[in-house]
Formats: structure tokens, C-alpha cells, sequence
């Protein structure tokens, strides 16, 4: 059988396009209710039982038998002899890439990452103190692929943002090691890491075990259980996000080449069957050219079962009145990852107000951002750009308010307290501050 692919085909100017439009962007992040009670079984007998429950839980899912922990982590010796033992192409890609990731994450601390101060006229000092994290976890799946790319963009920011220790997680199902992976680790500064995965894994890192240590915050994407378990963790611990499938929406001027745009659109459908790849467009014969592309390079991609599945189930090629409507239902889709594939990409950044990363140009597919650009590949999906954003070294990072009043400025500001704590009816507080005004 011939595998095809049909997104679906949309107009804005059709008449049932709101509704078309609103049920292809559905999806739910709503939990499975039995991996929710699966999962908080597995949290509560971690949380019990430590490390006897972890070796349980990965002898049983990852079909990986060991004595105790200390069987199951990550020497950085052998980090090291992963990195060492990389071809010389592998080991300098994955270099340079560590290297662009933590320039730029280097240049964001400076730009938002910095404790500051300023005195007013009366000497109080007003300000803010950036600290960063003791400790944190970053999860790293594993099982269908393995991704190295995923260490760096978790494992470097919290190193440049100065957290203390990197704890790292990666499932490894029938004990095998990916070697990128763990050279990864070792390029990206990993303190310690553990070969175990899954709800177990994140409650490991959340309450600690005899092995594992207790983090401050998980960070990381991963199946269901993973997600379900980050969520239940909340509170406990810091989490980065709840991440869905991954999406692609590319801008299209129709001065691109079609292939190009295709495999764009195969980029995001090749990582599974919910994912979402999306073209707006103002050119109808230019999307004609797209869906022929897509029929042609199809049979040519290992993944195109995946592939076939994602764009029939959740792709939509969309035939817009202009480039200024593509860019307002870019706004309201706010996409993980939004390509401006336009002869000038400037033109139409400007009205782009939501989304996770924007790539400006023919030239800047996903895939560089994914890997190599600099800027962090851990995205906001499922519309949560409208009000989240990027990892990145501030979410390594906390911030602690600084003030310190001078005794000319508790004359100004104990009136103030005074008359809205007595308004509050906190008599307590309203005396704290006049005991400091001069009679």
C-alpha cells in the first residue's frame, strides 16, 4: 500500500473555516486517567520505598536488572570515554553546538540574568538579588530515539546560570547506552547522572533517595508519565513546563522552494503521530506546490509512517486572504516553532507577537535551531507562547527582592503602611511601622 499524506485544506474565506480551524488545533493535555492513578502509585511508593522502588520500576519497564543503584549510575569517567570514543565529525559537531548554546545563554544572563539596585533621593536601597538553584534534574528521554541535542540545551543554561550540581536522568531499556548522550553529559558539565527513567526517575529527583539526591527543579520533555509525574511533583519541586506535541508553523510568502517547506512541515510530523505541522499562506498554486512535494518526498523519509500519520491527523495547509491575516491566526495558533519563510522576514516579525521561537528567512529551517543555532530548543507548546517562554538560564535561576530603608525614608513610608494595614485591619502591622517614625 502507498502511504500518502493530505493535510487538511483550508481557506479562510470559507464559510465553515472558524469551525475547521478550531478542531484541527484541538488537542487536550488532559492525562490519561489511568496512567494519572498509575502514576501517582508509582510517585507515593517512591516517595516510600527510595531506591529498592526505583530498581523495581526499571527492572520492570526498562527490562534492566541491577543490584542497587550504584549500578545504575553514570561514571564521569565513562562520560568521557563516550566523548573520546565519538568519530571526529560527531565529536566536533557536537562541540560546536555546546559552544553556540552556551554563547548565547551566556549573553542572555548578562541581558536578564543580573542582580541590581538603586538608592532613592532619601537613601533606601531598592533592588534585586539573582541566585541560582543548589541543585536540579534535567530528564533526558530515551527508548524510541536518544537525544543528545537535549542535554546541551537542559544541562548548559543551568551550568552557565551557576547552579551548584546537574543531576541527570535517561532511561536506558535493556541497558543500552546511547554514547552521544552520554558525551553530551560530558560536554554540557553534567555533575551526576542516573540510568533510570520514567514517573520513577521523576520522583527520585523530587524527593530523593539513599542515591539520588532531592532537586529544586526538573526540567526536561518525556512520554505521558513523565509529564503526569513533573505535574503531580509541582510544589515540591520546580518544573520548566508540561510540553505537548511539537508543532511547526511556517509563514510563506511563496518565494521559497516548495521542497524546502515540506520537509520543514516533515520535520515537526516525524517526531509522532500528534504532532502538528501547519502552512499559512496568501498563494494558493504555491500550497498546490507543497502538496505535490509532499506526495513526491514522501516515500523518500524512514519515518514516513509517522510522518503520513501526523499530517493527515493534525496538519492543515491554510489559504489566507494575506500575509497580514497569516500573521494574525499566527498569533492566535502562538506555535512552538514559527518559520516567517518570506523574501523579507523583517516585514512581518514586527506583527508576530506569540510564539516559541521565530525563524526569519528561507534559509533558517527549525532543524538548526533544534541542534546548533544557539537559542534553547526547550519550547512552550499547545498555545502556552501566549504566556510562556523558552528555557532558559532564568529558570535556573530565582530572585530574591533587596530593600533596605533609611531612617529618613521609614518617616515617608511608615505613614503610607500605617493608614493601609489599619485599613486591612493588621494592627500589628500598622504599629510595626509607626514605632519607627520620629515623634
Amino acid at each position: 500500500m502507498t502511504l500518502s499524506a493530505s493535510p487538511l485544506r483550508l481557506a479562510t474565506t470559507q464559510a465553515d473555516f472558524e469551525a475547521q480551524f478550531k478542531a484541527r488545533l484541538h488537542w487536550s493535555a488532559d492525562t490519561d486517567a489511568a496512567i494519572e492513578q498509575r502514576v501517582a502509585e508509582i510517585l507515593a511508593d517512591v516517595q516510600r520505598r527510595g531506591d529498592a522502588a526505583v530498581l523495581e520500576y526499571t527492572r520492570r519497564f526498562d527490562g534492566l536488572d541491577a543490584p542497587d543503584l550504584q549500578a545504575l549510575t553514570l561514571q564521569p569517567e565513562e562520560l568521557k570515554a563516550a566523548f573520546d570514543g565519538l568519530p571526529p565529525a560527531q565529536r566536533e559537531a557536537l562541540q560546536a553546538a555546546a559552544q553556540r548554546v552556551r554563547s548565547y545563554h551566556e549573553a542572555q544572563k548578562k541581558a536578564s540574568g543580573e542582580s541590581w539596585s538603586y538608592r532613592d533621593a532619601d537613601g533606601t536601597l531598592l533592588g534585586q538579588k539573582v541566585t541560582p538553584l543548589d541543585r536540579v534534574g534535567i530528564y533526558v528521554p530515551g527508548g524510541k530515539a536518544a537525544y543528545p541535542s537535549s542535554v546541551l540545551m537542559n544541562a548548559i543554561p543551568a551550568h552557565v546560570a551557576g547552579v551548584g550540581e546537574i543531576i541527570m536522568v535517561v532511561p536506558t531499556p535493556r541497558g543500552e547506552k546511547n554514547p552521544l548522550v552520554l558525551a553530551a553529559a560530558y560536554v554540557a558539565g553534567v555533575t551526576r547522572a542516573f540510568t533510570v527513567g520514567g514517573a520513577q526517575a521523576v520522583a527520585a529527583l523530587a524527593y530523593g533517595t539513599a542515591t539520588v539526591p532531592a532537586v529544586d527543579k526538573i526540567t526536561g520533555p518525556g512520554n505521558a508519565y513523565v509529564a503526569a509525574a513533573k505535574r503531580r511533583v509541582f510544589g515540591t519541586v520546580g518544573i520548566d513546563m508540561i510540553a505537548g506535541p511539537s508543532e511547526i508553523l511556517v509563514l510563506a510568502d511563496g518565494s521559497t522552494p516548495a521542497d524546502w517547506v515540506a520537509m520543514d512541515l516533515f520535520s515537526q510530523a516525524e517526531h509522532d503521530e500528534l504532532a502538528q505541522s501547519i502552512l499559512l499562506c496568501p498563494d494558493a498554486a504555491y500550497i498546490d506546490a507543497v502538496q505535490e512535494a509532499i506526495d513526491r518526498l514522501l516515500p523518500t523519509m524512514p519515518r514516513s509512517e509517522i510522518i503520513a500519520a501526523s499530517l493527515n491527523g493534525r496538519g492543515a495547509l491554510i489559504h489566507t486572504r494575506d500575509m497580514e491575516e497569516a500573521c494574525a491566526i499566527s498569533n492566535r495558533i502562538a506555535p512552538e516553532h514559527l518559520e516567517v519563510s518570506s523574501a523579507d522576514p523583517h516585514r512581518w516579525e514586527p506583527l508576530l507577537k506569540h510564539a516559541g521561537a521565530i525563524f526569519l528567512g528561507a534559509y533558517t529551517s527549525e532543524s538548526l535551531g533544534d541542534y546548533c543555532a544557539g537559542p534553547n530548543h526547550v519550547l512552550p507548546t499547545s498555545g502556552t507562547a501566549r504566556f510562556s517562554s523558552p528555557l532558559g538560564v532564568y529558570d535556573f535561576q530565582k530572585r530574591s527582592s533587596l530593600i533596605e530603608v533609611s531612617a529618613a525614608g521609614a518617616q515617608v513610608l511608615g505613614p503610607i503602611a500605617s493608614v493601609l494595614a489599619h485599613g486591612e485591619g493588621l494592627q500589628a502591622h500598622a504599629r510595626a511601622a509607626e514605632l519607627r517614625l520620629k515623634p
